[in-house]
């Protein structure tokens, strides 16, 4: 296997679904296992349904479409809310979507009537996160206006948290969806009974109990991949965050001055450097750059080893301090943060190798 790679440990990341489904289990809850972070990699989704998760959820319909293709038999929700352009593949292929929009629920209701099939759809709430949504206030006539559509159906309603205005759940939050959903049932006479009450944002509030009993779903990914909650990336306690490390290789060691010696501009994505003067260091280069990974995402698992940063191609380390001489052509070991997860297993340059358990069913 050539450098650079993600190593993928099934296992760790079959625990962690396991542990994350009881606890939803325990609480009525439904885990809709995410892969967009993997690109549906159907050894991972196999993995996550090995785990004990039901449904899939990508915001891709062409990695729903991949999974189809190789036989995954469990539900999928597409959790973008689609393109019209792409109603015909979005109600052959997702058995639920998230919409927000009338326009799109009437080309989801023309392409499933033509298909002959009902198409499930959870209608987005915009509570604070200020992404996909309509306000709370506009939801009834929303829904008053799709009933009148052929070949849809309201399953209920849905939330996002800390994605764009980085919006952290709370009981009261959530509360609100539940007595939005609530009024909602009684003036339309709808039985509505998903409410998906968020993301790996909500594990902090899954593990202390403030998730109302109404809420009847989350969609996990990143607390599955690498075992933590993402409002202040602590770890869930029994979950691995180890289960992705990048491994790549050492292509120069050299000592060279910490910062530039002449006049700086901007650097090869319109960046100004600022670099600190710490004299003459021993630095190495990684055969890995910015059009394989998001750099920063990237902890040397080495002691003493720092991240500088890079370029397209290379990744800068000071390995002055590292408690281990380092040379070229050597491998050196990362965890991977979210973001770079995401850019590694999209880069055609980064392979993948998998640790599979010994009881790996391939579905």
């Amino acid at each position: 296997m050539g450098y650079p790679f993600v190593e993928i440990d099934l296992e760790k990341i079959a625990a962690n679904t396991r542990l994350l489904v009881e606890l939803c289990r325990k609480q009525d809850i439904q885990v809709v296992g995410v892969t967009k972070a993997f690109c549906a990699d159907t050894a991972i989704a196999q993995t996550m349904i090995n785990g004990g998760v039901q449904m899939l959820g990508d915001a891709r319909i062409q990695n729903l479409r991949k999974l189809r293709e190789a036989g995954i038999k469990v539900p999928f929700m597409l959790l973008r809310i689609p393109m019209p352009s792409e109603a015909d593949e979005v109600v052959r292929i997702a058995d639920c979507s998230l919409a927000s929009e009338f326009t799109t629920m009437r080309q989801l209701s023309q392409a499933a009537k033509k298909a002959g099939y009902v198409h499930n759809v959870v209608l987005m709430v915009d509570m604070g996160d200020l992404r996909e949504g309509v306000v709370p206030q506009k939801i009834l006539p929303l829904v008053q206006q799709s009933l009148l559509l052929p070949g849809v159906r309201i399953q209920g309603f849905g939330v996002n948290f800390a994605c764009y205005a980085g919006l952290i759940p709370t009981p009261e939050i959530l509360n609100n969806l539940v007595s939005l959903t609530q009024e909602v049932r009684e003036k339309v006479a709808l039985e509505l009974p998903v409410i998906s009450g968020g993301n790996s944002a909500n594990i902090e509030l899954l593990l202390n109990g403030g998730i109302p009993a109404e809420i009847t779903q989350l969609r996990l990914g990143e607390s599955i991949l690498l075992g933590r909650e993402t409002v202040h990336y602590r770890p869930i306690p029994g979950a691995y965050q180890d289960a992705f490390i990048l491994h790549a290789e050492v292509i120069e060691v050299q000592e060279k001055p910490s910062a530039s010696q002449g006049e700086m501009g901007r650097d090869a994505f319109g960046d100004i450097p600022v670099l600190e003067d710490r004299g003459i260091r021993k630095r190495a280069i990684v055969a890995i750059g910015r059009q394989d990974v998001t750099l920063e995402g990237l902890q040397p698992l080495l002691p003493g080893v720092e991240n500088l940063g890079g370029s397209s191609d290379h990744l800068i380390l000071d390995v002055t301090d590292a408690d281990n001489v380092i040379s070229v052509g050597q491998e050196l070991c990362f965890s991977i943060e979210y973001g770079a997860l995401v850019h590694a297993m999209v880069s055609p340059y980064v392979s993948r190798v998998y640790k599979y358990p010994e009881n790996y069913c391939c579905g």
